[in-house]
């Protein structure tokens, strides 16, 4: 048995990189090879940025992919590019414009990860007869007793477990991600060491589509109609001010709304049907229960009968819950820590605790909220 638990030589052993251009998955792939792992870099063509890569910080970028090219030469492994920009833009962006414009706040990075990420560049690694696609994401993944789990990666500073909830048992089952149990640091100590061309490369931070964060820039270019001026309404359904689209507002907003009031006022409901704004103080943005949709479960069903772990934003802290799954694809959540400004389109991803850290039992995309401050379902 190999290193990547694989019984076969290492020599014998085929392996696809998935390569962003950037550090990691840079490092990983030196690793591999240097390993003696019969490797193969991809890196994915994702998007036609000849005008909008070269200011920010992104990931699979026009010079990302040059500097995949240059570490595979570096280390002398093969390295291929799959052009998947129509892929991209029907499952990715378009799905990042409707659920904006359907009042939602959604997170393109899970749903790269979910369709041409994992399910397409899975599937090509299987054609080219690959034992294992590896990437450079921060999260373990643990064998016991025959199975793959998923885990919080040692450095939770950078731990991504949160964008591979929707990871299948099939793809993980696949996927190896070496990373998992070292921090950034030393991640970048051994991108020094190897003399990697990305040593000092700034981390991508911008979705790789939306140039300098003006995610409103990107859904005028394809959906103009989505500025369509409406109201702002307070809880009781009086209008108060006007909006120059619900595009430009997300749940929990304090800046921008624009109306004088003697209390702060924040955005806790955006209504898409009737393209209005609801908004009301800070403690009508506490929710105590959210329903879920299109569920991806890992864990065993027992392992909901208990008390468990959510995270419900990326950057969140972990939070008690009491999970009932409804069916393979629907859950009711209630919340038993407080929790303020959870949006729909947002992922809930679940955790349980045991000996070898914080599980992944797997997650949904949060389709309602509740508030017991207010009187209906936040839907949008």
């Amino acid at each position: 048995m190999n290193s990547l638990g694989i019984n076969k030589p290492k020599k014998e052993t085929k392996v696809v990189v998935a390569m962003s251009g950037g550090v990691d998955s840079s490092v990983v792939a030196a690793l591999m090879k240097q390993e003696g792992y019969d490797v193969t870099g991809i890196t994915l063509k994702l998007y036609d940025d000849s005008k909008q890569a070269k200011e920010g910080r992104q990931c699979c970028a026009g010079q990302d992919i040059l500097d995949a090219k240059r570490v595979s030469e570096k280390i002398d492994i093969n390295h291929k590019i799959l052009f998947y920009q129509k892929k991209f833009k029907s499952e990715v962006i378009d799905s990042f414009i409707d659920s904006y414009a359907a009042g939602e706040t959604p997170i393109p990075c899970v749903q790269c990860n979910q369709t041409v990420k994992f399910r397409d560049l899975f599937k090509y690694a299987k054609e080219l007869k690959a034992d294992a696609l590896i990437t450079g994401h921060y999260v373990s993944r643990i064998h016991v007793n025959g199975h793959a789990n998923m885990y919080r990666a040692k450095d939770q500073n950078r731990d991504q477990s949160y964008f591979l909830f929707s990871t299948t048992q099939e793809q993980l089952d696949y996927l190896r991600f070496p990373l998992g149990e070292i921090d950034k640091s030393e991640t970048r100590a051994l991108a020094d060491k190897l003399k990697l061309n990305v040593a000092s490369k700034p981390d991508s931070q911008d979705i790789c589509f939306v140039p300098n964060g003006d995610y409103a820039s990107v859904i005028k270019k394809f959906r103009p109609e989505s500025f369509k001026p409406g109201k702002i309404l307070d809880l009781k359904g009086k209008q108060i001010g006007k909006h120059d689209g619900i595009i430009n507002y997300t749940i929990g907003q304090r800046k921008g709304i624009k109306i004088a009031s003697n209390n702060p006022l924040y955005v806790v409901n955006i209504d898409a049907d009737n393209n209005t704004i609801i908004v009301g103080n800070k403690e009508c943005l506490e929710i105590k229960e959210i329903k879920l949709r299109d569920l991806n479960i890992l864990g065993s069903n027992k392992e909901f009968n208990n008390v468990i772990n959510i995270k419900v934003r990326s950057t969140g802290r972990l939070l008690k819950a009491k999970i009932n799954i409804l069916n393979n694809s629907a859950a009711d959540v209630e919340i038993l820590d407080k929790e303020t400004g959870i949006s729909p389109g947002q992922a809930c991803v679940f955790y349980s605790k045991d000996n070898f850290g914080d599980k992944v039992l797997g997650g949904g995309w949060i389709h309602k909220t509740y508030n017991k401050n207010l009187s209906t379902k936040l839907t949008t």
